[in-house]
């Protein structure tokens, strides 16, 4: 699949079914995250696998009752500013948190390009999920992925032109 075709096709599933996500295919998602650009090359995030079938329910909860929390592979990408902490509280507050999305783009993409869906999860309970997976870290995105067990509907979009300004 080309790079563009990923893009199109990457879409959020809410329903997955239960056929496990493969190890070979988990590793090649973690890799091209591991892969993602960070600020100075510093990767300044952790991605934390959830396989506990209890944990995976208490982020349910965590995440306001989100069902699809659920899924085959759980990953929590959390901001870990140690590595950049000379950049000071901007290095902190933003580039931590930035390498951390990045990586989890990375791995929602890595996941369309093997046949798998996913779906991204910002709104969650901080405290909790800092609980659920055992962190000092801050969790900035969890993101489940399974095999889609839903067609997602007709994708609503801003014109393009809406979106750009030229100055």
């Amino acid at each position: 699949m080309s790079f563009f075709k990923t893009v199109k096709k990457r879409r959020s599933i809410r329903k997955f079914s239960d056929k496990k996500v493969e190890k070979s295919k988990a590793q090649k998602i973690l890799k091209a995250a591991w892969m993602s650009p960070s600020a100075m090359g510093k990767q300044n995030f952790k991605i934390i696998i959830v396989d506990s079938p209890k944990k995976k329910e208490n982020l349910v909860k965590a995440t306001h009752d989100q069902e699809y929390v659920n899924a085959s592979l759980v990953l929590v990408f959390c901001s870990d500013p140690k590595r950049i902490k000379f950049m000071g509280t901007r290095g902190k507050n933003l580039f931590a948190v930035q390498d951390a999305t990045i990586a989890a783009s990375y791995a929602q993409l890595a996941a369309t390009e093997l046949g798998l869906s996913s779906v991204w999860i910002g709104h969650f309970k901080e405290k909790a999920v800092v609980e659920i997976i055992k962190t000092k870290l801050r969790p900035v995105a969890i993101i489940p992925i399974g095999y889609a067990d839903e067609k997602p509907g007709k994708k609503e979009s801003q014109k393009i032109k809406d979106i750009i300004k030229h100055v």
